[in-house]
């Protein structure tokens, strides 16, 4: 529901000109704040589609992980599955950016493995174990790949919801407010004229008739 009243200004051409400047400018950042926020909620649907594959990913990719590793710590003993996790010799790398997107900050990981994710020889283990090391280590990318999604879709949203509030306030209030106080003051300056008309008229019929009877 729109939010209309007369803005406190002097009925004057000069605020009508002034007003009528406002009132393009207005419009113009109204047509600028909705293509930047139909072009945000685009890109946030491109970023929810993928983390939501990601993440069906990293869900069915750990879960087979967790799968091998249940079957392998019922025939482990604990003290290989403790130095198979505690001491990978892996590593890895993660370098975080932020880079600006529609003028939303959006975090950037790169990522970098090196060494073996094994920290144990092959012959001291099951199979099953090995296979969980291994699935373990082959998601942890995707893992980081799916925060920054995430991250980036929360971003996004919130200056999906700046960006409507100011669309929002520009259509509902400011353009309308503006729009009827030039139609007020438009008003004003026109019955000024007819008035000042009407006593020109007044002044000279005054004067013709003076005329006329001297």
């Amino acid at each position: 529901m729109n939010t209309v009243a007369i803005l406190k200004v002097n009925p004057t051409r000069i605020a009508l000109l002034g007003l009528k400047k406002e009132l393009k400018v207005a419009k113009k950042g109204h047509k600028l704040l909705k293509d930047k926020r139909d072009g945000l909620v685009k890109k946030f649907m491109t970023v929810i589609y993928e983390a939501k594959s990601t993440r069906e990913s990293v869900e069915e990719r750990l879960g087979a992980a967790f799968d091998s590793y249940s079957r392998a710590s019922a025939m482990t003993a604990a003290a290989t599955l403790d130095s198979a996790f505690l001491a990978p010799s892996a590593k890895i790398d993660l370098g975080v950016s932020v880079k600006s997107v529609m003028s939303v900050k959006i975090p950037e990981f790169t990522v970098e493995k090196s060494g073996s994710a094994f920290s144990y020889g092959l012959y001291e283990t099951t199979g099953d174990l090995d296979n969980a090391i291994v699935k373990f280590d082959d998601v942890i990318v995707d893992i980081l790949r799916l925060a920054e999604l995430e991250k980036t879709a929360e971003n996004l949203a919130e200056e999906i919801e700046k960006t409507r509030r100011r669309v929002s306030a520009l259509e509902n209030v400011r353009i309308p407010n503006l729009e009827d106080t030039i139609k007020f003051i438009t008003m004003q300056l026109d019955e000024r004229n007819r008035d000042a008309v009407v006593s020109t008229m007044r002044v000279k019929a005054m004067i013709l008739a003076k005329e006329e009877n001297s």
